[in-house]
């Protein structure tokens, strides 16, 4: 599993994003094994992201906000990534809501 979620950070790194964070929720969570959270500078920059990781992973199983770009979800079950922009990553800190799991990059 661990070749996914860095492959999705790699295809993320790719379109410049930041402050990538990868959680390793097993055991905590029952609907994924990792979460990635990262950073764009705007909802166009957030929308070239996740547009990137569906162009090279496939449609997810479900996303969210990629009309708006301010913040998307993407749900491909064992990982699910979150790309914010900064002021609503820092309000919804979903690290901190995550604090029990285990960073295994950031």
């Amino acid at each position: 599993m661990k070749q996914m979620w860095s492959s999705m950070v790699s295809a993320l790194e790719e379109k410049k994003a930041t402050g990538i964070v990868v959680l390793d929720v097993r055991g905590i969570c029952s609907f994924s094994d990792y979460i990635i959270i990262c950073t764009g500078m705007s909802d166009r920059q957030i929308k070239a992201m996740a547009e990137h990781v569906i162009a090279t992973f496939g449609k997810p199983f479900g996303s969210e906000g990629i009309e708006t770009g301010r913040w998307v979800l993407l749900d491909y079950i064992d990982v699910v990534i979150h790309i914010f922009q900064e002021e609503v990553r820092q309000y919804y800190d979903l690290e901190s809501m995550w604090s029990q799991a285990k960073k295994v990059l950031g």
